[in-house]
């Protein structure tokens, strides 16, 4: 994850990047986002947070989090993202019923009479809940006290605009021309 502060302190510009990447760290988010611009101008007040993420949030699938073969009797899942895997079961009791789900260990089950392709094509996420969780750490490392938000998102950027104050429309404009920078759309 590439950081890039734009501010007038340098050791609050340092200490900022590093709170950043740790948060991002602490809450799984740093491997989905490519790059990171922060701005920050706590004379504004004024703070610009935007990121690129690695990919856009979209549909998940068994065959996305996990290892599906067809086996004897059925089709054997391997769950290779953890954080999919009580989705992945609660899909699969309700397409097979809880009889036909036999979990072998805390990541492989079988699925009686089931086939790989039909495993692998159930959806377990709609992306949604990673747009959710990537907003909620990006809120976790702002300043304290902000009480103004607007959020840009387009594609695979994600750019929030905050302050302590009332919101101007030359803040939004700002937000909106770094969002732009960044590789999102102006129509936001």
């Amino acid at each position: 994850m590439e950081i890039e502060i734009v501010g007038q302190d340098e050791y609050g510009s340092a200490a900022y990047s590093k709170l950043f990447d740790e948060i991002m760290s602490d809450l799984n988010k740093a491997v989905l986002i490519d790059r990171v611009r922060l701005t920050l101008n706590p004379e504004g007040p004024l703070f610009i947070f935007s990121i690129v993420l690695k990919a856009a949030p979209g549909p998940k699938t068994v065959g996305d989090v996990s290892t599906v073969r067809n086996d004897v009797g059925g089709a054997h899942v391997t769950i290779t993202e953890e954080r999919y895997a009580p989705d992945i079961l609660q899909e699969l009791f309700r397409k097979y019923g809880r009889q036909a789900v036999v979990q072998q260990t805390r990541f492989d089950l079988d699925v009686k009479d089931a086939r790989e392709e039909e495993v692998s094509a159930i959806v377990v996420s709609s992306g949604e809940e990673d747009r959710r969780e990537i907003m909620g750490a990006l809120w976790r490392t702002m300043p304290e006290g902000i009480k103004n938000r607007k959020t840009f998102m387009s594609g695979g950027v994600i750019t929030v605009v905050a302050t302590e104050e009332v919101l101007l429309p030359e803040m939004i404009d700002a937000g909106r021309k770094e969002h732009v920078a960044m590789g999102g759309s102006a129509d936001v």
